[in-house]
């Protein structure tokens, strides 16, 4: 948390064990994506938009609980999060002066307290945006989901997908693009929640525009969207080898109608010099300009695309369009090549709409497609405020003793739901964390190549089984702990390779009066990273107990610190229960007599 604030949410917090090994970076094969042990992953998510607006912050937070909502998008079996931003709000983090958080603010009525760790120390001020994005990389990575930005736009505008460029606008030049992504990359490095970068969401314009369209071909020009794209990857690269970079394409691309035709001649009514795609969609020109960073392409992944005809009317919509005439008018030569050729892997960054006629049908095409092809994908969007295509929720609402309360578009979720990553049989949700369970209906990826990979597989290849290897949750640690302790009745020893020394677990004790109660972490302090870590050292103590291989293990001195249920009867999920009720003001003290 933040820092102490006068309320608290009261929905029902629940503290897990969070994976803190940095062993969930991806990786390309082909036109398929493996983790460290070369086990293949499907990332299945879906966008949730506002870090790219004004107001600096995803949308909902002013009117319901972060934590209610990412329980509920893991427990819907979404793995991973495309969360879209501005440059210009990164580089306001870079030079240390982080934008406001527009239309949030904490309340301090105990009749409706929501959000309490986005609010300062006193409890009234917001925190920062900068501070935002860090607690929901840290909630995500606690609900076992991953991320991945995209940068929306160059300025923090709501409207700001409609500019055509990476650069132009609110002082961003193409060197302060890839500074501020190289910035966050380091930032980032050793968290693997954030697991990816989209460069730049939907580079467009038309072909005529010239220097003020986003173009495709082997020139250093800067509207050259693929030479900037493969410089900002090489310089993420640098900083974070194990990145995922993702680039998307562009709207229009050089048809070759005729011999002499060139990028900013006008259009011809007939014969056009031109060929069109969505906005971001175009992928022709990687055929011949491929994006080959300096440190190669196993972190490349190709991020198009698409949408049905009540977003626009394009002609490959003009007949009774089926998978084939879609693939032969449209989707093949745009970008379905690349991962039918096992070029590289492909994440459709966009795709979704209203549920309607022939939008419906291309909705259900284009998922099937992408189950059938290993295809990846981000749905747009979770928002309701998307005004051309509505989301996957229809309202939200905040009651306090409750939480927040999320009306799902159930028939959109059914569409949806179906090319979410799970296994064949049980349909157990498979996340992308190696620890952490995707939600109350999901499993770890460990789990999964442990015990369901082998035996029934997951619904992509039609079921296809196979073996995996598990990555070790407990890499071997060599740590030297000393510590005091209060009056105990016994003590027992750990011995580590280089020394040995003593350490006190607490069986009955008495109240101390210098001691900080509830204290688990000894921090100096008591909030809920404090219920997080009893929790954790139950569920795994060889990493998180008194004798833990994890450097934030619970020590001794912070196991009595934190027996404040039953005081004296050793550490028990009631004290970490204890803990939480003493922040919703349910306990005047601790320990609880």
């Amino acid at each position: 948390m933040t820092g102490a604030a006068p309320c608290l949410s009261q929905t029902t917090m629940t503290a897990s064990a969070v994976d803190t090994n940095n062993d969930d970076w991806l990786h390309a094969e082909g036109s398929r994506l493996y983790d460290m042990n070369g086990n293949e992953v499907w990332l299945t998510g879906a966008n949730w938009f506002g870090f790219n607006c004004g107001e600096n912050v995803p949308h909902y937070l002013w009117s319901a609980d972060a934590d209610d909502c990412l329980t509920e998008i893991a427990d819907r079996g979404i793995n991973i999060i495309r969360f879209p931003i501005s440059t210009e709000l990164i580089v306001s983090w870079m030079n240390g002066t982080p934008n406001e958080v527009g239309s949030f603010s904490c309340n301090t009525d105990p009749a409706y307290c929501i959000n309490a760790d986005f609010c300062g120390p006193d409890g009234k001020t917001p925190v920062d945006s900068m501070q935002v994005f860090d607690i929901m990389m840290r909630k995500c990575k606690e609900h076992g989901i991953k991320a991945f930005i995209d940068i929306h736009s160059p300025d923090a505008n709501n409207s700001g997908h409609n500019y055509n460029l990476w650069y132009g606008k609110a002082g961003v030049t193409t060197k302060v693009w890839i500074d501020s992504l190289v910035w966050l990359a380091d930032k980032y490095k050793n968290d693997d929640t954030l697991i990816g970068y989209d460069l730049k969401n939907e580079p467009h314009g038309k072909g005529q525009e010239g220097d003020e369209a986003a173009k495709w071909d082997g020139s250093t020009d800067e509207n050259n969207w693929a030479y900037a794209a493969t410089k900002c990857a090489e310089a993420i690269l640098d900083v974070n080898p194990h990145a995922l970079i993702m680039i998307e394409g562009v709207e229009q691309s050089l048809s070759g109608a005729q011999a002499g035709d060139y990028w900013g001649m006008p259009d011809r009514k007939t014969n056009s010099p031109y060929i069109g795609a969505w906005w971001g969609g175009n992928f022709r020109g990687a055929r011949e300009y491929p994006i080959k960073p300096k440190q190669g392409t196993s972190q490349i992944v190709y991020s198009p695309h698409d949408y049905g005809p009540s977003v626009y009317a394009q002609t490959w919509f003009d007949k009774n369009f089926t998978e084939q005439t879609l693939l032969d008018d449209y989707w093949y030569d745009t970008w379905a090549y690349i991962n039918a050729e096992d070029i590289a892997p492909e994440l459709i960054g966009e795709w979704g709409g209203h549920m309607e006629g022939d939008n419906l049908k291309w909705m259900t095409l284009l998922r099937d497609y992408m189950i059938k092809h290993h295809i990846n994908h981000t749905f747009w969007c979770l928002n309701t405020n998307s005004g051309d295509t509505g989301g996957l929720w229809d309202s939200l609402g905040f009651t306090q003793g409750s939480g927040t309360t999320i009306a799902w578009n159930e028939p959109k979720y059914k569409l949806f739901e179906e090319a979410l990553w799970q296994t064949q049989k049980s349909g157990k949700y498979i996340g992308l964390d190696h620890q952490v369970a995707l939600g109350k209906n999901g499993i770890s990826l460990n789990d999964f190549y442990a015990n369901y990979a082998a035996s029934e597989g997951s619904n992509l290849d039609g079921g296809k089984t196979s073996n995996g290897k598990t990555v070790n949750a407990d890499p071997a640690k060599t740590t030297t702990t000393t510590t005091s302790a209060p009056k105990t009745t016994t003590t027992t020893s750990k011995t580590t390779s280089t020394s040995s020394s003593t350490s006190t677990t607490t069986t009955s004790a008495e109240i101390a009066s210098n001691r900080l109660y509830g204290d688990a972490n000894c921090d100096g302090q008591v909030d809920l990273s404090d219920a997080v870590l009893i929790m954790q050292s139950l569920a795994n103590p060889n990493k998180y107990g008194t004798s833990g291989t994890d450097e934030h293990h619970l020590t001794s001195e912070g196991s009595a610190n934190a027996d404040v249920e039953g005081n004296g009867n050793g550490i028990t999920t009631n004290d970490a229960q204890a803990i939480q009720m003493y922040l919703l003001g349910k306990y005047t003290s601790l320990p609880v007599k």
